[in-house]
């Protein structure tokens, strides 16, 4: 918005265009680094780890106080070089044609979504565009708390918000635009590295991991059978096991928040090829190709407490068995020094890339408890069942020949735990095969990874009633995406195994994929997507111009004001319209979504209630309001339709000047 007026539609395809540009000099900037220890898998896996690099020097650019911009200058250095050293050949650069395509299908696939889709204006979106607003209005580190006045976001896992903020500020888009190119980023990101992985995996049906990001669970059919609408259908299938949250990929990425859990996708995406790659690979590897391995694979696992902690208390682990598989396969004839390395190199390096960021966290941890209340079987598989009975009809020369191993579920039965049980029978048979492969692994850890869930959680501030709704919400993305790669990688091996789909050529195949491609493309303007939201824009705060067009023009007003400004302005709880100014301008406001920031801070000082009854005070006690305001270094009042609904509004002109009026909207400033 400019002017409390649309962006034009020129404008939006102008931002488009300069976004994916910095993504296409990020990655061709670090590709030809790559080239020697990923060889043709070079070119994918310079997506993520160019992103994550970029992330990586532009956080410390923000540590410093530093101009972020200045993060861009090591893959502009780079790209010279190779291309001093002709490094880049045509004949190099259209070889990798198939990379390039599924990035850009899936990007502007998940664009025409956003596009239906775009507004900030319900679920967890006004956060998460709070949050991108205050890392550009202000690139620091730790970045501002938009809703804690004099706060900072050193209480929550920020750095998404911050690579897609510092992305937008050296592309030029502003943060309502960027909103809505995330999310595709992210899709396409995620879907190379998929198609990497079945490369890696597949002699045939490559493509197959990519349907983890495209297929809903079993539960998003019943929902369909039962008549419900598309709305109904696609946030029932996520609220099956009760009193928890069990989303998929698919649902996260039509849903459109821009949060931690869905911004996190690519990296564990890009995590898992990393560490199948080395397992793999390590081998044939020179010395500095492990090292690159070892750097990226802790570059990516330290950056997971910054955008989204519980991923890293899934990948810690994981990324150290895979250390351990690695050496054990390597062992002698080579040295203990090479076999071992990953394992020795990786965990502490992780934790060396955003040290600061862990010293600065300031959060709680409240335990791990036993899960008293476990799912009930039929709702545990309208979440998991095609995963598991993929798995399981891959497994059934197994389960005839070894039929006892079944009984791997009686304990978890017995002790009153049977969706643990399902999930154990297929993890026993997988543990105990002679041979386990890749996707075998991948497997059994997302089988461990519902199980876990069945039988314990962590403790946080959610209540009894959602007790685990938290615990089972990360962990089912992880699950997700390790059960849906092991999954369809097996039917992939076993397809090629038994001499592809009998009756159908490569050419239907191709056709097929195509069909598809068209059909998905087709969805988002022919399926209601939008969810009661759209208004066919990249302009995420577009609708305000007609919903609200005086909070609409006051926001374009103070986006255009410089400095370091803070707001007070009317809180009425979480999840509404309330601290919508500081929401869509990324300036601090004294109090807003209280509960959220119960969630991270806990209440131990009391500022829960003071901060609330003091918003009050200011609007409806003159005598108090400006003293107040000062408590909070708070210089400029936002009175609109939530502050006139929400409290007595009594303002004194001698010690306020009003410097902004329209339709309805007013900002006052502390005279003098």
């Amino acid at each position: 918005m400019a002017g409390g007026t649309p962006l034009t539609s020129e404008l939006q395809v102008v931002s488009v265009i300069s976004w994916l540009c910095i993504i296409t000099i990020l990655q061709i900037a670090i590709y030809p680094s790559l080239k020697k220890t990923f060889d043709t898998y070079a070119f994918p896996v310079s997506f993520g780890a160019s992103l994550l690099l970029f992330t990586l020097i532009s956080w410390y650019c923000g540590l410093v106080r530093i101009p972020v911009p200045l993060a861009l200058l090591p893959f502009v250095v780079l790209f010279v070089y190779h291309l001093y050293r002709r490094h880049y050949t045509v004949s190099d650069l259209k070889a990798q044609w198939r990379w390039e395509l599924v990035f850009l299908l899936f990007f502007f696939l998940m664009l025409e979504v956003r596009f239906v889709n775009p507004t900030i204006s319900y679920a967890e979106k006004f956060m998460d565009h709070a949050f991108l607003a205050s890392v550009m209005r202000q690139p620091v580190v730790p970045p501002l708390d938009p809703w804690f006045s004099g706060g900072f976001l050193n209480v929550y896992y920020y750095l998404g918000y911050w690579m897609f903020g510092c992305l937008a500020i050296v592309s030029g888009v502003p943060s309502n635009i960027a909103f809505n190119l995330a999310l595709p980023t992210v899709l396409a990101v995620s879907a190379v590295t998929l198609y990497a992985t079945g490369d890696l995996l597949l002699d045939r049906f490559r493509w197959l991991p990519l349907v983890v990001l495209l297929v809903p669970n079993p539960s998003f059919f019943y929902q369909i059978i039962q008549g419900k609408g598309i709305t109904a259908v696609l946030w029932d299938s996520t609220r099956t096991i009760t009193s928890t949250i069990n989303e998929y990929a698919l649902f996260s990425f039509i849903w459109g928040d821009v949060h931690p859990h869905v911004i996190g996708i690519f990296n564990q995406l890009f995590l898992i090829f990393v560490l199948v790659f080395a397992l793999k690979r390590w081998g044939a590897l020179s010395s500095p190709g492990r090292w690159v391995l070892c750097v990226l694979a802790a570059v990516s696992l330290g950056s997971m407490p910054a955008f989204n902690t519980w991923d890293v208390l899934i990948y810690a682990p994981v990324a150290v068995l895979f250390g351990i598989l690695i050496w054990r396969k390597n062992r002698p004839p080579q040295p203990l020094s090479d076999a071992i390395r990953f394992l020795v190199v990786v965990p502490p390096l992780s934790l060396a890339c955003y040290l600061p960021f862990y010293l600065q966290l300031r959060t709680t941890f409240g335990g791990v408890a036993l899960v008293q209340a476990p799912s009930d079987p039929a709702q545990f598989l309208l979440v998991h069942g095609f995963f598991i009975a993929i798995i399981l009809v891959l497994l059934s020369k197994e389960i005839v020949r070894h039929p006892y191993w079944l009984l791997a579920a009686v304990p978890f039965v017995l002790a009153g735990y049977p969706a643990a049980a399902i999930a154990v029978v297929p993890m026993a048979y997988l543990l105990l095969k002679k041979e386990r492969t890749i996707p075998d692994i991948l497997g059994i850890l997302g089988l461990a990874l519902i199980t876990f869930c069945e039988l314990v959680y962590l403790k946080d501030n959610m209540g009894d009633t959602y007790f685990r709704m938290n615990t089972v919400f990360k962990c089912y993305i992880a699950a997700w995406l390790l059960l849906g790669i092991s999954a369809f990688t097996m039917a992939g091996q076993a397809i090629s195994r038994r001499g592809g789909v009998p009756g159908i050529s490569k050419k239907q195949q191709a056709a097929a994929i195509l069909t598809v491609a068209a059909l998905l493309f087709s969805i988002p303007l022919s399926v209601p997507l939008d969810l009661n939201y759209g208004s066919r824009s990249l302009d995420g705060l577009e609708y305000l111009t007609t919903a609200h067009p005086g909070d609409a023009a006051a926001v374009a007003y103070l986006r255009a004001l410089p400095g370091d400004l803070r707001i007070v302005e009317a809180q009425g709880g979480d999840y509404t319209y309330y601290s919508r100014i500081s929401s869509f301008t990324g300036i601090p406001t004294i109090i807003g979504m209280p509960f959220h920031e119960f969630m991270w801070r806990g209440d131990d000082t009391g500022w829960y209630g003071e901060r609330i009854s003091d918003t009050r005070a200011i609007y409806e006690q003159p005598d108090r309001a400006r003293s107040l305001m000062r408590k909070y270094n708070t210089t400029l009042m936002i009175v609109g339709e939530p502050e006139q609904n929400r409290y007595f509004v009594n303002i004194s002109p001698s010690a306020f000047d009003l410097i902004f009026s329209q339709d309805g909207t007013e900002i006052y400033r502390i005279a003098g």
